[in-house]
């Protein structure tokens, strides 16, 4: 299964429709991110079935690859935990196999079959959904012609609401199994990996997108391209700027262009003076879920020198910026990794923030002041 990028308007009709107006956002003056559909194209000729996962820091571009994707492959069955509503076990369950029996073993129209199947899931309990789920799956991949493929994309698979099902089960109760031909890919942020929440037995393989800059920055230039045609060295600056952030440059974007003078120089400008409110917004979700219920001192502390510093800093380096225990420090760093950028600098796992002007903007809260 190759990919060929949407030339034509696109559709979203195969979609449930509460995934429609995100897909048609997401696909939006989409640029480039060829190295991820290869892999992933490479990754469903090489193996029978399995996970593929792309993972990423915020704001990344993870969400517009997959909407590109489902878009471009429309037999393929689509999820989002991240819109609203959308993040429990149970939503999960009846929108997947819904559309796995629409799209898949419903050709024929509604047959007692079908109408028996769509019964049981409107009835399915959460604790229930592992074996329905498999059921379908199997179902379904005994049916599949030569060389037919079934894909489950999942979005946003960090967004979960983990009370909604029980602490020992696979998040959204994906198979440990997989049928022939069968697979999921998979979008998240940075996890750690033995708080992964997915016990497979199949082939896997993860593309984190921080493992490749040159191709993100192109792909970021290609981006502001679209809205700067005619200021090359502006856009140069821009992709410097905006760190590979599609998030941050499809917000700031609109605002620049409206204002853009000729010959502007964006070391100079006032353009980027204030956040438009979108992605304050976005900020403040972020902020939110690092907080949770309040921040320990520690916490507090660990905060504070992320702000203040522009470099990776080291566990050790931290906790003697603080005079507090590594242990302390590893565990705050830990609770917000999705948040953060880890390098090795030095022969030294650093952290920082994940983007200067989610930086920026934390350094203006109240709390750390």
């Amino acid at each position: 299964m190759n990919y060929s990028p949407l030339s034509t308007p696109i559709s979203t009709a195969a979609y449930p429709p509460e995934f429609q107006q995100l897909l048609r956002e997401k696909t939006e003056n989409f640029a480039g991110r060829n190295f991820v559909f290869s892999a992933i194209s490479n990754f469903l000729n090489s193996h029978s079935h399995g996970y593929f996962t792309i993972v990423g820091t915020p704001g990344c571009g993870k969400s517009s690859i997959l909407a590109e994707y489902v878009t471009a492959h429309p037999r393929s069955i689509y999820y989002n935990a991240g819109v609203e509503g959308k993040n429990r076990a149970e939503d999960f369950l009846a929108s997947v196999c819904t559309q796995l029996i629409d799209k898949y073993l419903a050709a024929n129209g509604e047959t007692s079959e079908i109408l028996k199947l769509k019964s049981q899931i409107k009835n399915l309990e959460s604790d229930d959904g592992n074996w329905f789920l498999s059921l379908l799956l199997q179902k379904i991949s005994d049916k599949l012609a030569d060389r037919q493929k079934l894909i489950i994309v999942i979005d946003t698979l960090d967004a979960i609401a983990l009370t909604s099902q029980p602490p020992s089960t696979n998040l959204f109760y994906l198979p440990r199994y997989l049928c022939d031909r069968t697979y999921f890919i998979l979008a998240r942020r940075p996890f750690l990996r033995e708080k992964s929440g997915l016990l497979i037995e199949a082939p896997s393989q993860t593309l984190d997108l921080r493992d490749y800059p040159a191709q993100n920055r192109q792909d970021a230039l290609n981006y502001i391209q679209k809205y700067l045609s005619n200021a090359p060295e502006f856009c140069q600056q821009l992709a410097t700027l905006g760190e590979n952030n599609f998030m941050y440059l499809s917000h700031m974007l609109p605002a620049i262009t409206e204002n853009l003078q000729p010959d502007a120089n964006l070391a100079e400008s006032s353009l980027l003076s204030e956040l438009p409110s979108g992605l304050a917004a976005y900020y403040q979700n972020h902020w939110l879920r690092m907080k949770g219920d309040g921040l320990s001192a520690v916490e507090l502390s660990v905060l504070n020198v992320l702000v203040e510093s522009t470099a990776g800093l080291s566990v050790s380096a931290i906790s003697e910026i603080i005079d507090e225990d590594e242990y302390e420090v590893e565990k705050a760093l830990d609770n917000w990794i999705e948040f953060l950028n880890k390098q090795k600098i030095g022969g030294e796992i650093c952290y920082s923030l994940y983007h200067a002007s989610f930086r920026d903007w934390l350094g203006k809260l109240s709390i750390l002041e």
